[in-house]
């Protein structure tokens, strides 16, 4: 602060000695410039251009010492001496620079030198709805009383917005309800919100009522700031006391002690405070006998006992109750109370039992008599008249004797010890008098057990799963039962149900008869049984015995036990060894052969697959790991070795692997004799056709219709004697490299070979023949024929 002031005063000290040198020169010029700019704005926002709307030159300004040098109010605002523009140097809040709705202006002063010149700057501070309206306190309190007319007016707690003009307060509103509306009162430049009250209260209704005020400026978007007003009904004496009850009717009997309370008569008034306090009185116009007896507390309202009653005097008593409230004046009302003396019966019935037994037996016959009642009561009259019954919920009953209140206990269903075990009898003997008097007395019974319960399996089938390769003699699973009866007969032994044919799986199952626990005397294969069946027997020690019997079903789970064995390549002497000739001349991609397998595991254990161990060259061949196919990579050079050895691995999928490898030698081989070579293995394929798959039968198909085509296509080169070689035969996408048939033919001094799909191709291929013509050395040269060979 103290170095703001000390800015100001050098600020007005410089402004008056500018001043002075301006009227000592004489040189004054003045000029007035009008700017608006709203609160709020960023630091560096321009106001507007001082320079440009003066007519002064931009380039001259620093040298003249373009400035503003009006007092405090260049905290607010600077011109920037570059472009000439009047810019706001700090936040503008124009609550703080000005009151109330009118306008807000700031005068500034621009100073220039050489020449000194002094102009001034009005600047108007717009308004922007910043502020929402508030209420100097949140909450407002009115007590009102609930006689009060309606059309009355409560003033209530008046909003303040610091905007000014339309983001000012416009209007009051209320939330809707029945008894209250809003109206609003214009003081000068304040509007005051009314409460007027539209229709009368009623606090027996509802003693309270929360409004809220909401006061809501005029700016968009809107704000608006809310008032809590809570009313507070007063009461005032519009309700008398009203009894419970008309009349109150009470049955006393007559051995009851003085002090005791006979009743309690309640009346309620809805008015509060004084209003609605009661106080109790007995009517003046009972007789003498009544207060004697009788007396009335008067701010409770309980009667009691003063004297002490005589059925044989008087049977009834009638009072009559006022109760009357403290307002001004006071409102009363009445009641009746009719009090009824009775006869005491004050000995209740005694119970005697005799039993025979404590132990019934569960298979006993309903009528079966467990014990002997009977029952004595010293009252005489109806007093002394006895109603007997067991109490609780058992399967027995009384029967009446020949003699009055005699019975016996007898059984009125067949007994179950499994469902319950024993007994607690209850029996209630109740006299008639007036109130009734009771007695009851308790003993117990215990069920004994018989056997009437099979042993029991939770399921009507078993199934286990049992790995292969168990070990012989040790436990593999348990079967249980139980049996709902107790001691022996609930002991059960087991046993397996031997069939004994020659090949029953049960001679090597062994079960231990007291705990079910079934062992293996073998070990199984799952390539030899995957399943069986038995049956175990239960078998309680009751006399007679029961039993019951359960089906076992086994399922054996494969383990990887089994190597893969090697189908193909496989040797006279039985190794997996095989020897394949190929033609030298063929392309990359030719089927070599195909190692086939089989494994009797299953699943993964029996998923095979195929990898190259050792191979002489491994530019040469590659081999499918799913399909065991061996196939070229490259066409062969004239350095590659004649003959190359592949030892080929197969290997299943099981946890802990096993394999099996077979030896392929591949001999390469000029083009004619591997010719020769094919047709002699066409042959002697013919003659395994029990061993050909779907796949060569498919080949055969191809192989005969590529026959047939070839044939038209040479007839219809013989008839048209043309020379051109360049036969169109369709591609056979599906060649792998086996020979089957092959056809020759010539056309002029050119002989030519047409390959089948499984041929292996040894000589060169003509271009644009699709892969399916060879051109072979002319050796029918010197006779001039044309033909074909199959």
């Amino acid at each position: 602060m103290e170095s703001e002031r000390r800015c100001r005063s050098w600020g007005f000290y410089w402004f008056g000695f500018y001043l002075s040198l301006l009227l000592f020169f004489g040189e004054r010029a003045l000029a007035e410039l009008r700017y608006s700019v709203p609160e709020e704005v960023k630091e560096g926002t321009v106001v507007g251009n001082v320079a440009k709307d003066l007519g002064l030159d931009k380039s001259s300004l620093i040298d003249r010492r373009f400035r503003v040098v009006s007092g405090s109010a260049d905290a607010f605002f600077e011109v920037n001496p570059d472009n000439g523009a009047l810019q706001v140097h700090k936040k503008i809040d124009r609550e703080e620079l000005c009151q109330g709705s009118g306008a807000c202006l700031m005068e500034l002063k621009i100073l220039v030198e050489n020449p000194l010149e002094i102009h001034y700057v009005v600047v108007e501070i717009t308004d922007v709805n910043d502020h929402s309206p508030s209420f100097s306190e949140k909450q407002q309190t009115f007590e009102i009383a609930e006689h009060s007319s309606p059309g009355t007016r409560f003033q209530l707690h008046a909003a303040r917005d610091p905007d000014a003009g339309i983001n000012s307060i416009r209007t009051y509103t209320l939330t809707g309800n029945d008894h209250f509306e809003i109206d609003i009162s214009q003081s000068d430049e304040d509007k005051i919100p009314f409460l007027v009250l539209k229709k009368s209260l009623d606090r027996e209704k509802n003693t309270k009522h929360s409004l809220f005020v909401t006061a809501v400026d005029g700016g968009k978007p809107q704000r608006s700031g809310s008032l809590n007003v809570s009313i507070i009904v007063l009461d005032s004496n519009d309700n008398r006391p009203m009894f419970s009850q008309d009349t109150y009717q009470i049955e006393i009997y007559e051995n009851v002690p003085v002090g005791t309370t006979v009743t309690r008569v309640n009346a309620m008034d809805p008015d509060e405070g004084a209003n609605g306090e009661i106080e109790y009185s007995l009517s003046k116009s009972l007789a003498r006998k009544v207060y004697e007896i009788f007396e009335l507390d008067r701010l409770s309202g309980q009667i009691k006992l003063k004297g002490g009653l005589d059925f044989e005097e008087s049977e009834i008593y009638k009072l009559e109750v006022e109760a009357s409230d403290k307002g001004t004046p006071p409102l009363t009302s009445r009641c009746r109370v009719i009090i009824k003396i009775k006869d005491v019966n004050d000995n209740p019935p005694e119970i005697e039992i005799t039993s025979l037994s404590n132990t019934v037996s569960e298979n006993s016959k309903p009528g079966t008599v467990i014990s002997l009642i009977s029952v004595t009561d010293k009252d005489s009259g109806v007093n002394g008249k006895i109603i007997s019954s067991i109490a609780n919920d058992v399967p027995l009953e009384l029967k009446p004797s020949y003699k009055e209140n005699t019975y016996s206990v007898v059984t009125k269903e067949f007994l179950d010890r499994e469902k319950v075990s024993h007994y607690e009898i209850t029996i209630k003997a109740t006299d008639c008098g007036e109130p009734p008097l009771s007695t009851v007395k308790t003993f117990d019974i215990q069920i004994s057990d018989v056997n009437d319960n099979s042993p029991h399996f939770d399921e009507n089938r078993l199934q286990f799963y049992l790995v292969e390769n168990n070990l012989a003699g040790a436990s593999i699973f348990s079967v249980s039962a139980t049996d709902n009866d107790v001691n022996e007969n609930a002991a059960v032994s087991y046993h397996i149900v031997r069939a004994g044919s020659e090949n029953d799986v049960t001679s090597f199952l062994n079960i231990n008869s007291e705990n079910g626990l079934i062992s293996a005397l073998k070990s199984f294969d799952f390539e030899t049984l995957k399943t069986f069946q038995f049956q175990v027997v239960a078998t309680d020690s009751g006399t007679p015995s029961l039993s019951s019997n359960v089906t076992v079903n086994v399922f054996i789970l494969d383990q990887n036990d089994n190597a893969p064995v090697i189908l193909y390549p496989v040797s006279s002497n039985g190794s997996a060894e095989g020897v394949e000739e190929i033609p030298r001349n063929v392309n990359a991609g030719h089927l070599v052969t195909k190692v086939r397998a089989y494994d009797a595991d299953i699943g993964y254990n029996g998923w095979l697959l195929f990898s190259l161990q050792q191979v002489t060259d491994h530019s040469l061949f590659g081999l499918d790991r799913y399909t065991g196919q061996i196939r070229t990579l490259r066409s062969f050079t004239e350095t590659d070795e004649a003959e190359h050895k592949l030892v080929i691995m197969v290997k299943d999928n099981g946890n802990v692997s096993l394999s099996a490898t077979a030896t392929v030698i591949v001999k390469l081989v000029e083009p004619k004799e591997a010719f020769a070579a094919s047709d002699v293995k066409s042959s002697a394929k013919d003659d395994e056709g029990n061993d050909v798959t779907f796949y060569l039968m498919i080949t055969l198909g191809s192989v005969s219709v590529l026959f047939l085509i070839s044939i038209i296509v040479l007839i219809a080169m013989q008839c048209s004697k043309t020379t051109d070689c360049a036969s169109k035969y369709l591609q056979d996408t599906n060649y792998d490299g086996t020979l089957c048939h092959s056809i020759q033919y010539r056309s002029g001094d050119k002989r030519y070979m047409l390959v089948g799909p499984r041929m292996s191709i040894g000589s060169t291929i003509v271009p644009g023949s699709h892969a399916n013509t060879l051109v072979l050395p002319d050796r029918r040269r010197a006779s001039g024929e044309s033909g074909y060979n199959i």
